[in-house]
């Protein structure tokens, strides 16, 4: 184990530094520094080594966090990668993307502020690009198969690099001109510098993956065009249909899904020209919804230099502490406060959104009520209306699914009620041959599950074509594990 008393002697629980504010809107580049090597060491020895790890149940991957925080306080960075590596694909992601679920599980965290383990997992990976100790790992043959898998984000590329390092021929197919998905721009540079996903692209091409940039499954290619072409096929599209908000003034100038904002500045970021590019500065902006797409707006509009963003939720302020419904070691839904939070702008509870109010088709203007509980509902209160100004609204409610992309009337695959493909035990749709992996199979969720879904059914589409599989399949879609493939 770490240091046996660490957790005695280091009760303070120290996350890594954020650059100061003044300083940090000015630019895109991440939020955090890297954390002194000590300060790092020491956190690591809190681990416990507990007798029952329920960090393990808590993160989708099954990482060995005890394990690998031991190698870091041992000084054994390469070990620690190794182990790192053995259940997860892409550290370099989860590390900087994750809202960490295992540390809602830490059994330090019964009594004390949990183990930074998030912060642990992220170090290791940067200290291993940083030393050339991550390598590609190409296969020791090919197996002749062949495996198409539409999407590059976590999920796909997770799908992908598993297939190819047990001997497939792999080609990812993204509409997109360069890979990642959401990653790529969806995700905001100040979150997650795009280099950590250039450079694993980078190891994912040594070892034979292959990625067909700007094709559009579905129209450029047939998903049935696929199917005659590879032996397996992976939808991981992800779910991408945004959640709408149809009421009176929708059709107004100004009013905008969350993505058609982030995208297009990411794009900027990356030295794109962007035509219309839609731009806070110096205006008022209002967003709906407090997750974390609405944060990465929030801290998008303030680089941006908006006059002033209100971020709405409908629902009451979580609690700063565990309610008795969410006992340990279940994830909590707590208050946070992200970067973008430290950053500025007003949060506001409570707040129903009733009309969106302009003049000449501009918006002006977001009419919004207290919320009040009704029969298991939440309505506006009659009597409490008022009109927040505002130029700009993002909607960033979530996202309602898959978008079809002809997978029904091509290959026949089915969706389910929830606007999500349909899959059986092991990631095959009711079309023989035909996978789905990730959000577009499970709908909404996490990166950590994108990753764990996305090596799952790489062992379900290898078991497929083999007959057999040696890949690890971490979670299955009922999210119980899979005992054997």
């Amino acid at each position: 184990m770490a240091d046996p008393r660490g957790f005695l002697k280091v009760r303070q629980r120290e996350t890594q530094p954020r650059r100061p504010v003044p300083v940090r809107i000015m630019d895109w580049k991440e939020v955090y520094e890297a954390q002194e090597k000590g300060v790092l060491k020491s956190q690591a020895g809190r681990c416990m080594d507990c007798g029952v790890p329920f960090c393990h149940q808590g993160c989708p991957l099954g990482n060995l966090i005890p394990e690998w925080n031991d190698l870091v306080w041992r000084d054994k960075g390469e070990e620690a990668m190794e182990r790192l590596h053995a259940t997860n694909n892409f550290p370099e992601f989860t590390g900087r993307l994750c809202p960490a679920p295992c540390e809602a599980s830490c059994v330090l965290g019964i009594n004390q502020p949990a183990v930074t383990i998030k912060q642990v997992e992220v170090s290791i990976v940067d200290q291993a690009f940083d030393n050339g100790w991550v390598t590609p790992l190409p296969p020791a043959r090919l197996s002749g198969k062949t495996v198409a898998v539409v999407g590059s984000g976590p999920a796909g590329l997770a799908v992908a690099q598993q297939l190819t390092r047990v001997g497939h021929t792999v080609a990812v197919y993204e509409r997109d001109d360069k890979i990642g998905g959401l990653l790529r721009y969806g995700i905001p540079d100040f979150k997650m510098e795009k280099e950590h996903v250039d450079r694993r692209l980078e190891q994912m091409k040594a070892e034979g993956t292959r990625f067909r940039t700007g094709v559009s499954v579905g129209t450029d290619v047939t998903w049935e065009q696929l199917r005659r072409r590879y032996d397996a096929v992976v939808v991981a599209t992800g779910a991408t249909v945004p959640r709408d908000l149809p009421i009176p003034g929708r059709e107004l100038e100004g009013v905008h899904f969350a993505m058609d904002y982030l995208v297009p500045a990411n794009r900027v970021v990356a030295g794109e020209t962007v035509e219309n590019q839609i731009n806070a500065a110096g205006k008022h902006v209002v967003i709906l919804g407090g997750g974390d797409t609405g944060a990465d707006c929030l801290g998008t509009a303030h680089r941006h230099q908006a006059a002033s963003v209100t971020t709405l939720a409908i629902g009451k302020q979580p609690s700063a502490e565990r309610a008795a419904h969410q006992p340990w070691p279940t994830f909590p839904t707590l208050f946070e406060v992200a970067s973008a939070h430290e950053e500025g702008g007003e949060r506001t509870y409570l707040a129903s959104t009733v009309e969106f109010v302009g003049e000449n088709g501009k918006l002006t203007g977001v009419k919004v009520a207290e919320t009040e509980f009704v029969d298991g509902k939440r309505l506006p209160k009659a009597g409490t209306e008022r009109i927040i100004p505002a130029d700009l609204v993002f909607l960033s409610l979530g996202f309602t699914g898959a978008e079809p992309a002809g997978i029904t009337e091509q290959v026949h695959a089915e969706f389910d009620g929830r606007g999500n493909v349909a899959r059986d035990g092991y990631y095959m749709t009711n079309t023989e041959g035909v996978f789905v992996a990730g959000d577009a199979g499970r709908g909404q969720s996490l990166i950590v599950w994108a990753i764990a879904e996305g090596r799952a059914c790489a062992a379900a589409v290898d078991k497929f074509l083999m007959g057999s599989t040696i890949l690890p399949a971490p979670v299955a879609p009922t999210d119980r594990a899979i005992a054997v493939l």
